[in-house]
Parts: structure tokens; sequence; C-alpha cells
């Protein structure tokens, strides 16, 4: 079988439709700041023990095609003693995995940043791909301001997903390409709009140059919204709409699927408004479904609290968002719902 081929089969599996991707691949750090928020001690057998809560969760295959881990989560078992991408496979999730560095401010670029990480890398996703990763994760993030992101700042992030993009469909891993612009601020809708068309423009020019295969990627893009501390705040149509005029403007139809990420959404916005776009766009050229963390994850963290007698409790909230969220990828969800 050649390489075309295998990243295809890849791909396939891992965009079904009806389905997500669970992005649980904070850093140390970023899970770290969020356990202790609710007073939860972070340790690797604290996170281990999270981590295994929601992966275990009973019925989530029937709406997740895949998980993205942390380096941390890709070799640590479950409860029952399985390496965790084994237990996945077992339930017919493919297990992903974060491969960028994070952020450091780019030179000479007056406010944006770069994500590290390339460097060793091709050694790296040989040695997560014999430890079960299909498919990997690469962000890099877009500061919204009058004057960012810059022009340098456009072209060096889209240079870098591209290489991290042919890099891994070298090792045979789908790559996911995740060009996050923040809501931090109180910029408008067109703002946005603006900024994120310029994103993903730069961002497909940098991965066609590197000749990377678009039928094998995965876009994992920020919704059309205003900023966090704007004073508008819009409805799950106009959000649709919006976002699919810089999609249809940027986006070529090779791509099989675009997986949003939630990017500071609460767990009821990110659903509705992934609802609005594929019930107005069912016959969008790509599969629109979600890859979600915080969305999915911060009402099961704060069920959880760190205690093994909410176990339960909390994995039948993260069941039962994720069923919610595979629902609008079928435009059959109802904010109804959210009171069942």
């Amino acid at each position: 079988m050649d390489k075309a081929t295998q990243l295809l089969e890849t791909v396939s599996e891992l965009t079904k439709r009806g389905k997500g991707i669970l992005a649980a691949d904070e850093s140390t750090p970023t899970i770290s700041k969020r356990l202790q928020a609710l007073n939860i001690d972070s340790s690797e057998s604290t996170r281990r023990t999270y981590r295994n809560l929601l992966f275990t969760t009973p019925g989530i295959n029937q709406f997740l095609n895949g998980i993205i881990l942390f380096e941390e989560t890709l070799f640590q078992k479950t409860d029952e003693g399985t390496v965790v991408p084994d237990f996945l496979r077992k339930h017919q999730i493919m297990s992903g995995i974060k491969v960028d560095k994070g952020l450091v401010p780019l030179t000479n670029a007056d406010g944006d940043t770069i994500t590290q990480g390339l460097d060793g890398l091709a050694d790296r996703l040989r040695q997560y791909r014999e430890a079960g990763a299909c498919f990997a994760k690469w962000r890099e993030v877009y500061r919204i301001s009058e004057h960012n992101p810059t022009s340098l700042g456009l072209r060096s992030n889209a240079e870098v997903l591209a290489r991290y993009a042919a890099m891994c469909q070298e090792q045979l891993m789908v790559p996911i390409v995740e060009p996050e612009v923040l809501m931090d601020g109180d910029h408008s809708m067109a703002r946005c709009s603006e900024v994120s068309e310029a994103v993903l423009t730069s961002v497909f020019e940098a991965l066609h140059a590197h000749h990377v295969l678009l039928e094998a990627v995965v876009l994992k893009p920020s919704m059309i919204l205003p900023g966090k501390s704007s004073s508008h705040k819009a409805l799950p149509e106009l959000v649709a709409s919006e976002t699919m005029k810089v999609l249809s403007r940027t986006v070529p139809a090779a791509i099989p699927s675009i997986n949003f990420l939630s990017g500071g959404q609460s767990a009821t916005e990110a659903t509705a408004n992934l609802q609005a776009l594929n019930a107005k766009y069912p016959k969008a050229p790509w599969r629109l479904s979600f890859s979600y963390s915080r969305a999915l994850q911060a009402p099961v963290m704060a069920a959880w609290a760190g205690k093994e007698s909410n176990r339960k409790l909390a994995q039948g909230i993260f069941a039962r968002r994720v069923e919610l969220n595979g629902l609008a990828c079928r435009a059959e969800y109802d904010s109804n719902m959210e009171t069942e």
C-alpha cells in the first residue's frame, strides 16, 4: 500500500460523519492551572486519573472518532492496565498526539508569536506512531489587535504549520492543522473575519508550497466570533453565516473535514454554533465537526472535583456533552436537550 493510500484510509476513519475529536492534549502547565482552579492537586497520578475517567466513559465511541493526547498520556495505562492507545483502539477510537512545544514571541513581529517544536519532530513522530498514534496536532496562535497579526506573523506561522504537516505525512501521520484566532479582546466579528481570512489564505498557500496532500489534512480553525470583551454577542445563525463566508473563500474542497476548536466558547455556545453551521449548510464540501477541549471538559472536571465518588456523575456529563455535539454534527441538536 502506498503512502497516500495509507493516509487516506486513516483520515477516512478520523472523519466519519456524526462524530468528532476530543482534545485532551493540554500541556502539564495548562491542565495543572485548570485543576488547581478547582483546588485539585496536579500530579502525574491525578492527571492520569482524570483523563482515564474521560477515556473509559461508556459509549463515547458512538460520537468520537479520535482523541488527541498529550505525550505524558500516550505512554500511560488505564486502570485495567492497558496502554491508552491500545485501550482506545479496542473501543474504535483513534489516538492522536499534540506535537508542538508551545509559544514564544516572534522576533521583529511586534506582538505576534510562533510555535516551537520542529527540531527533532520527524524522530518524535516515528516514536509516537510506534506507540500507537495515528494522527498529530499542531497549534499556531494569532492574536487580534489593530496591527496584529502582522504580515511577518502570518507568513511565519503558516510556514511552520506547513512544515509540520509535510513531516507528519512523510511519517504516515494525518496532520491536524490548527490556526487559532484568539477570542481575546473587544474586536468585532468583522475584524475577526478579516483576520481569519488572511490567516487561512496564508496557511493554504504554505500547504500548497510544501506539497502537502490536502485530502489527508484535518483543519481545526476558530469560528468567526466577536471578541470576549465585545459588547456584541452573536447568535448562532450569524456565527454560522460569517464562518461559512470565510471558509468558502479560503478552504479548498479537497479538505475532508473541518473540526472546529471551541476557543473560549461555553459548552452550550460551542454546540449551538456547530448545530447552526450544519443546519444552515448541509451541502458544505467538508464535514463540519468538532475538536473541542474546554467545551467538552469544563463541566466534567467541575463535577468530578478530584473525588472518586463523583466519577460516574462526571462520566455521565461527559457522555452527554459528546452526544450533543455528535447530534450537532448531524444538525439534530436542539437547545431544549440541554435541560433533558
